[in-house]
């Protein structure tokens, strides 16, 4: 099998929960040799719902293609370490605040004495500079600060606001970008002989996933952003909900058209729910004929969907077209409307697929094993490619599993490797796993 097109690039990570790994993900999958670098008692994924001690499906599912090493960087001896060990690594892989490497001895401006062309990858919740640079971060903060859960006009079941909770993804944005900017600094290097230093965020992921809504276009802001922030401002003003302060946003729709999401949207069939997702007047056409709507006012080629007094008539065909879909099951819909060439899909569950037949046709999945579970089926790497093949056969690491082998391959000598297990800089924490 042809390497992949990362293959003899060498990897440190450190990093825990979901950004970081995800970036030393992608590098795997590409074909570096990625090396985890956790601390004694294991990154926090590790505990987060796991079914034996030190292992989880949160932390298999998010560190396959990697060998694991456990270093205390909080010890002196083991910063010597990774001050060794950086010479013959490529890349060095950390998300955490701005802060911590410099504690850490592991920033950018250390490593780099030790590897003048190293490429060194921070991924941060809010950036390096600024008012917010040290606060601490997450995904559902940064959803918050960034706009994104607003945006998506999540609410609990008191009103109040709501993560978006199907995924993390200011964290896997921030990780792809990551991977990405591996990528072309690795491109430069090649090219100039020169390391950089390269920076992620979850706040610049979050934005970038948003840039419709975000960005500014003085002309389209005056028909609809101002006006709408004026409202927003009145009913902060007033001690408003965040409830009533959607409320005053408004939605997609305002920008688009309310009749826009007649056709791209959910609607619920006999057996489940089906989506649409026409983006085109043609698209439109498709899904009227497959479902037998040949008198939809809102097609009409003077309807204006962005005047309020038109609302009534959006309502009442959106009513005829969820009477519609309820006649059939999510199947046959799905059956008329690929017929009419219309973009439409069932909704699926996420627990269901690892064995859909379209994800098994494109490989997509990837069936590991794993030395402490046995069997395991991945999701795989979201490129593929012609000549260099990618995604990596190993499964995540358990912890402590390649310590030894890692820093012998290394150059440290077994009797020192031995004495830093001693003195607890390597190896499981005193008194067992965490």
């Amino acid at each position: 099998m042809a390497e992949g097109p990362l293959a003899g690039i060498k990897v440190l990570e450190v990093s825990q929960i979901i950004a970081g790994p995800f970036c030393g993900i992608n590098l795997a999958d590409l074909g570096a040799d990625v090396v985890k670098l956790e601390p004694l008692g294991g990154e926090g994924g590790r505990a987060l719902g796991q079914f034996m001690p030190g292992e989880s499906k949160f932390f298999i599912g998010l560190n396959r293609g990697k060998r694991g090493i456990t270093v205390d960087l909080q010890t002196e001896r083991g910063q010597e370490l990774v001050h060794r060990l950086i010479s013959q690594f490529d890349v060095f892989v950390i998300n955490a605040r701005p802060s911590v490497p410099p504690r850490l001895r592991v920033d950018y401006e250390t490593l780099r004495g030790f590897r003048p062309d190293l490429i060194y990858v921070e991924n941060t919740g809010y950036g390096k500079a600024g008012p917010s640079a040290e606060r601490s971060g997450s995904d559902i903060v940064a959803q918050a600060y960034s706009g994104l859960m607003a945006g998506d006009g999540k609410q609990d079941d008191f009103g109040g606001p709501e993560l978006i909770t199907a995924t993390a993804p200011a964290d896997y944005t921030a990780g792809t970008a990551a991977a990405m900017g591996v990528c072309a600094a690795l491109f430069h290097r090649q090219r100039t002989g020169e390391g950089q230093y390269v920076s992620t965020s979850l706040l610049a992921a979050g934005l970038a996933l948003q840039g419709l809504l975000v960005s500014r276009v003085p002309p389209v802001d005056a028909m609809i952003r101002d006006p709408m922030m004026e409202q927003v401002e009145a009913v902060r003003a007033a001690g408003g909900t965040y409830a009533e302060l959607l409320a005053a946003r408004g939605s997609l729709s305002q920008l688009l058209g309310s009749a826009f999401r007649l056709y791209y949207g959910g609607y619920d069939a006999s057996d489940g729910a089906i989506i649409l997702g026409a983006l085109t007047e043609k698209n439109r056409d498709q899904i009227r004929s497959a479902i037998g709507l040949d008198d939809d006012p809102t097609a009409a080629p003077d309807f204006n969907g962005l005047d309020p007094a038109n609302t009534a008539v959006v309502d009442e065909t959106r009513e005829r077209i969820r009477a519609i879909f309820r006649t059939r099951t999510v199947a046959q819909w799905t059956a008329a409307l690929d017929a009419a060439g219309a973009p439409a899909s069932g909704v699926n569950l996420p627990e269901e697929m690892s064995d859909d037949p379209q994800v098994i046709a494109t490989g997509l999945m990837l069936d590991l094993e794993h030395e402490l579970v046995g069997p395991v089926r991945m999701v795989g790497p979201m490129v593929q490619m012609s000549a260099t093949p990618t995604g990596s056969p190993l499964a995540s690491p358990p912890l402590d599993a390649h310590t030894d082998a890692v820093l012998s391959e290394f150059g440290i000598a077994a009797d020192e490797i031995a004495d830093l297990r001693a003195s607890h800089v390597i190896g499981s924490p005193p008194g067992g796993a965490a």
